[in-house]
C-alpha cells in the first residue's frame, strides 16, 4: 500500500481492514490506525437516475438558454456547431468523464479526491475557491427572476407602462432608447428617450448608481428575494443527496416542459420563422476566425460546468461499478441537445418582436442577462396574454436555476465536509455546515442588493469565475491525471470499474488534444484581455480592476502554492520528495478489488517508505 499523504497506520493492518469492506460501502480509511474509527458510510445515490438527473441539473443551466442561442447566430448560424461540436469530442467530453470518473474512483469530494496525487491537491482548493465564488454570486440571478416572477402577476405588467414611480420623463414605450419604433413620451422628439423595459431593469430592479464607489443603501424587496431563494436552496441539500437527488427530478425536468410550451407558442406567432431561419442560416466564411473557435471552446466548458469540482461531487456518490462512460456521454449529449434546442425558443420570439417593431433580428438579439431581463420581457409585452408567458418564462428560468444553485453548494459541502478529521466526523452536523456557509454566502451577497450591486456582480462574474481561471484548472487537471499519475494507469482504474477499457482517443485527449486545446484558449484570452465596463459606457476604476484579478488569481495560485508548500515541507532528495507526493492514498474500497501482485506492490512500496516523517497537511 501506498505511504501517500496521511497514511499513519501499517499496510498489513490496513489492507486486513479493507477486506472486510464492500465496494459501495466501504469506510474510507486514509490515516487510520486501529484505534481510530473509521469515517462513517459514504452515503450513495437511491438509484442512478438520481446522478444523472442532478448532473443534468447542474450542468444545463442559463447558459444554454441565453447565452448559447446569440453564439450561435454571431458565429455563422449553424457553421458554428462544427467547431462546438469538435471542441466537445476533444475538450469538453474528455474534461467531463475525467472529473466523474475520477470522483466516483476515490469516493472523495472535490479536495480529496486528488489524494490520487497529493502533491497536487491544490486543484482541490482551486475548485473549491471557483465554486463559492459561483455559489456567492450567481444566486443573483435567481433573486431577479423571482423578482420578476412575483411582479409578472398582475394585469398589466409593470415594465410595459411609463406611469410609474420610477419611470422618467424620457421614458418610451416598446422600444429602446433610438428605436425609431418606440413611442415618445409628451415632451419628447420620436425615436429618443430610454425604454420602459429598460427602465424597470436599472430604475426598479437594480436601482443602479453611477459607479462601483456608490454603493449607497441596501434594496430590501431584492434583498428578501435573495434570502427567500438561499432558503429554498438549505432545504434542497441539507440531508445530502438523498434529498438532493429527488428535488432534482423537478427542477431538472420541468424546464424542459416549458421550453417545448414556449417553442409552440412562439413559432405560432408572425416573424417566428424569420428568426429560426436567422438563427440557423449558415455563414461558412466564419470558420475561417479563431473568435468562432474561441467562442465555441468557452461556452463548452462553461456550459458543461468544467473545473467547479461539484461534477468530482456527484460523482464520488455513485456505486463504485457504475459506467460513468457511458453516463458522461449521454450528459454531454443532453447539454448540448438542450442549447440546441434553446435556439429555437429564443429565436422564434426575438423574429416576433423584430416583426412586430419592424427592425432587423440583429437589432434585438441579446444575450446573457440582456436576453433574460430586457429583450424577452420586451417581447411578451407584445404578445396577448403577456402576463401568462412572463410567469411561465421567469419561472422556468428561477427553476433553471436552481438545480445549478444547489447542486453547486453541494459540490462545495462535500468537499468541506471531505476535509473535516477523522476524529471529529461523528460530531460536526452536517445541517450546521450547510447553514454556515448558506449564511456566508449571504453575507457576502448583501453588497450585490446595494445600489451599485451590479458592478459587484459583474466583477464577480468577469474575473472570479471567467474562462481564464475554468481553463487553467482543467489544463492542470489534465497534465497531472495524464502524465503525473499516468493514463493508461488511470485508464485502467478505469476498466477496474466498469469492466471495459475506454475508446484510446480518451486517452490521447487527455495526453495531448485536451490540454493544446485548454492553452490554446487561455492565451487566446489573455492577448484579448479587455478591462471590464458596464453597458459599455461605465468603465471600472483601476482598484476594482485590480480586486477583480485578485478574485481570479485567489483560486489560480492554489496550485502552484500549494506545489511549493508541500514539496518544502517534505523531507529528503528533491526526487524522494517526489516519489513520496505523488504517491496515491488508497481508501479501503481500493484495497478491496486489488489483486494479490498489485497488494504485493504497493506494500513493497509502502514498506520502503515507512520511517519518513509525514508532510505537513495543508
Amino acid at each position: 500500500m501506498a505511504s501517500g499523504e496521511g497514511s499513519g497506520a501499517g499496510p498489513l493492518w490496513r489492507d486486513k481492514r479493507a477486506a472486510g469492506a464492500g465496494p459501495d460501502t466501504g469506510p474510507e480509511t486514509e490515516g487510520l490506525s486501529p484505534a481510530t474509527p473509521a469515517h462513517p458510510l459514504r452515503p450513495t445515490w437511491t438509484n442512478q437516475m438520481d446522478f444523472i438527473m442532478s448532473c443534468v441539473g447542474f450542468a444545463v443551466g442559463l447558459g444554454n438558454v441565453w447565452r448559447f442561442p446569440y453564439l450561435c447566430y454571431k458565429n455563422g448560424g449553424g457553421v458554428f456547431l462544427i467547431p462546438y461540436i469538435l471542441v466537445a469530442l476533444f475538450g469538453g467530453i474528455p474534461i467531463f468523464f475525467l472529473e466523474i470518473s475520477l470522483g466516483q474512483f476515490m469516493k472523495a469530494g472535490g479536495v480529496k479526491v486528488w489524494n490520487l496525487v497529493p502533491l497536487f491537491k491544490g486543484l482541490g482548493y482551486a475548485s473549491m475557491v471557483i465554486v463559492f465564488f459561483c455559489n456567492t454570486y450567481y444566486i443573483m440571478v435567481l433573486a431577479w427572476g423571482s423578482f420578476y416572477l412575483v411582479n409578472s402577476f398582475s394585469p398589466t405588467l409593470p415594465w410595459a407602462t411609463c406611469n410609474n414611480t420610477w419611470n422618467t420623463h424620457t421614458c418610451t414605450l416598446g422600444g429602446g432608447g433610438g428605436n425609431t419604433t418606440s413611442t415618445p413620451g409628451p415632451d419628447l422628439p420620436h425615436g429618443q428617450g430610454q425604454s420602459s423595459i429598460v427602465e424597470f431593469w436599472e430604475r426598479r430592479v437594480l436601482r443602479i448608481s453611477d459607479g462601483i464607489d456608490q454603493l449607497g443603501t441596501i434594496h430590501w424587496q431584492m434583498l428578501l428575494c435573495v434570502l427567500a431563494t438561499w432558503v429554498i436552496v438549505y432545504f434542497c441539500i441539507w440531508k445530502g443527496v438523498k434529498s438532493t437527488g429527488k428535488v432534482v427530478y423537478f427542477t431538472a425536468l420541468f424546464p424542459y416542459l416549458v421550453l417545448v410550451i414556449l417553442l409552440a407558442h412562439g413559432v405560432s406567432l408572425p416573424g417566428a420563422l424569420d428568426g429560426i431561419i436567422y438563427y440557423l442560416k449558415p455563414d461558412w466564411s466564419k470558420l475561417g476566425e479563431a473568435q468562432v473557435w474561441i467562442d465555441a471552446g468557452t461556452q463548452i466548458f462553461f456550459s458543461y460546468a468544467i473545473g467547479l469540482g461539484a461534477l468530482t461531487a456527484l460523482g464520488s456518490y455513485n456505486r463504485f461499478h457504475n459506467n460513468c462512460y457511458r453516463d458522461a456521454y449521454l450528459l454531454a449529449l443532453i447539454n448540448s441537445t438542450t442549447s440546441f434546442f434553446s435556439g429555437f425558443v429564443v429565436f422564434s420570439v426575438l423574429g416576433f418582436m423584430a416583426s412586430e417593431q419592424g427592425v432587423d433580428i440583429s437589432r434585438v438579439a441579446e444575450s446573457g442577462p440582456g436576453l433574460a431581463f430586457i429583450a424577452y420581457p420586451k417581447a411578451v409585452t407584445l404578445m396577448p396574454v403577456a402576463p401568462l408567458w412572463a410567469a411561465l418564462f421567469f419561472f422556468m428560468l428561477l427553476v433553471l436555476g436552481l438545480d445549478s444553485q444547489f447542486v453547486g453548494v453541494e459540490g462545495f459541502i462535500t468537499g468541506i465536509l471531505d476535509l473535516i478529521p477523522t476524529s471529529m466526523v461523528g460530531g460536526v452536523r452536517r445541517e450546521v455546515v450547510v447553514a454556515i456557509c448558506c449564511l456566508v454566502c449571504f453575507i457576502i451577497d448583501l453588497s450585490m442588493v446595494t445600489n451599485g450591486g451590479m458592478y459587484i456582480f459583474q466583477l464577480f462574474d468577469y474575473y472570479s469565475a471567467s474562462g481564464i481561471t475554468l481553463l487553467w484548472q482543467a489544463f492542470w487537471e489534465c497534465v497531472v491525471v495524464a502524465w503525473v499519475y499516468g493514463a493508461d494507469r488511470f485508464v485502467s482504474d478505469i476498466a477496474w470499474m466498469i469492466g471495459y477499457r475506454p475508446l484510446p482517443w480518451i486517452k490521447w485527449c487527455w495526453l495531448f488534444i485536451t490540454p493544446s486545446v485548454c492553452v490554446g484558449i487561455f492565451l487566446f484570452h489573455v492577448v484579448n484581455y479587455k478591462p471590464l465596463n458596464y453597458n459599455k459606457t461605465y468603465v471600472y476604476p483601476w482598484w476594482a480592476e485590480a480586486l477583480g484579478w485578485a478574485l481570479a488569481l485567489s483560486s489560480m495560485v492554489c496550485i502552484p502554492a500549494t506545489v511549493v508548500i508541500k514539496m518544502l515541507c517534505c523531507h529528503g532528495s528533491l526526487r524522494e520528495r517526489w516519489q513520496h507526493l505523488t504517491t496515491p492514498v488508497w481508501g479501503a474500497h481500493h484495497l478491496q478489488y486489488l489483486t494479490m501482485e498489485t497488494s504485493l506492490k504497493y506494500l513493497a512500496a509502502d514498506g520502503a517508505a515507512q520511517g519518513k516523517q509525514k508532510e505537513t497537511t495543508i
